[in-house]
């Protein structure tokens, strides 16, 4: 089981092999997360993603599922692209925003990535409250299987991260 980390901080920033980017499907930047990401990382992503798109998800990548792009200008390696559900009062999707987690750590066990940086998915524009999504991805990266040595949550502020404090003290 992967050692989970909580920081404070810019995912930009993170010197990990990988970093999980919270995708749209289109894979072609967006807000948040995914375009500080994209901003940051330049245009290589951006190409990387085109051609995924060209070849493999025409429609768009579908919410729950990852693929891998270079990170560009990025400290990390790789970007591990995922897209999240949106969230709905009348619908469970935490299987989907579980998916997200360890679809993405079976990729980086496939690249060979031995830390992944994880943005807390689906809590921005997508609308997942964190004290719903922290536990869901908890759960999901302790009970993955990966062979990542070191899962680390990169949180935007500190209400996010008091959220995952209490994810991870919650079992």
């Amino acid at each position: 089981m992967p050692e989970i980390v909580l920081v404070m901080g810019d995912i930009t920033e993170e010197r990990v092999d990988a970093i999980v980017n919270a995708a749209n499907s289109s894979l072609l930047g967006g807000g948040g997360v995914d375009g500080a990401i994209h901003r940051r990382g330049g245009p290589e992503i951006l190409e990387e993603c085109r051609r995924i798109r060209a070849e493999r998800y025409p429609d768009g990548l579908p919410t729950g599922k990852a693929v891998a792009t270079t990170a560009g200008r990025l400290e990390a390696r790789w970007v591990i692209h995922t897209v999240g559900p949106v969230y709905s009062r009348s619908e469970d999707r935490s299987a989907l925003l579980a998916g997200c987690h360890t679809e993405s750590l079976a990729l980086a066990d496939e690249l060979g990535a031995e830390t992944v940086a994880f943005p807390a998915i689906s809590t921005g524009v997508y609308g997942y409250p964190l004290e719903e999504a922290a536990p869901v991805a908890v759960r999901a990266v302790r009970g993955s299987g990966a062979r990542v040595r070191e899962v680390r949550f990169v949180l935007f502020d500190r209400p996010a991260l008091e959220a995952f404090e209490r994810a991870m003290a919650g079992g």
